[in-house]
């Protein structure tokens, strides 16, 4: 069996916020999604033509009209979907490491950092709206060159 990450989703009140992180942080861009019975957007890391780059897929809670939703995906508490829970992240591979600090510190995002060199990564952690943790992996030696 090949298996590889073909997306994460986030459940939100508030898709607005998770599309200005996703777009202007990561640079992901709202490409087509299915009709679902339930606000969301899907964001791609590639041409629209191909889901397999809708890498995240943000889920809108309609408070005033959640059936559909809880039809579709179950339902959840609110209180649940602040942080990762379980999750601790979700990493990206990138490059490019310069120009995303310089990005982020544009923007006034926080974020941490580490090498490990055992592995040859140099590693950005910041968080979304909802908490969750992305991990973004350069290679080491941009870090070294930078």
């Amino acid at each position: 069996m090949a298996l590889t990450l073909n997306h994460f989703s986030i459940r939100t009140t508030d898709l607005e916020s998770s599309r200005a992180f996703y777009a202007d942080v990561l640079g992901l861009t709202v490409g087509p999604r299915p009709a679902f019975p339930f606000p969301g957007l899907w964001m791609y890391r590639g041409p629209h033509d191909d889901v397999a780059n809708a890498v995240v897929h943000i889920i809108g809670i309609d408070r005033n009209d959640p059936a559909g939703l809880k039809a579709y995906l179950g339902d959840r508490d609110e209180v649940s979907l602040e942080g990762s829970g379980a999750v601790d992240h979700i990493a990206f591979f990138a490059d490019g490491l310069a120009a995303m600090h310089a990005h982020l510190k544009a923007r006034a995002v926080p974020f941490r950092e580490r090498t490990v060199p055992s592995i040859g990564l140099h590693q950005l952690f910041l968080e979304d709206p909802s908490g969750v943790v992305i991990e973004l992996n350069y290679p080491a030696s941009e870090q070294a060159g930078g």
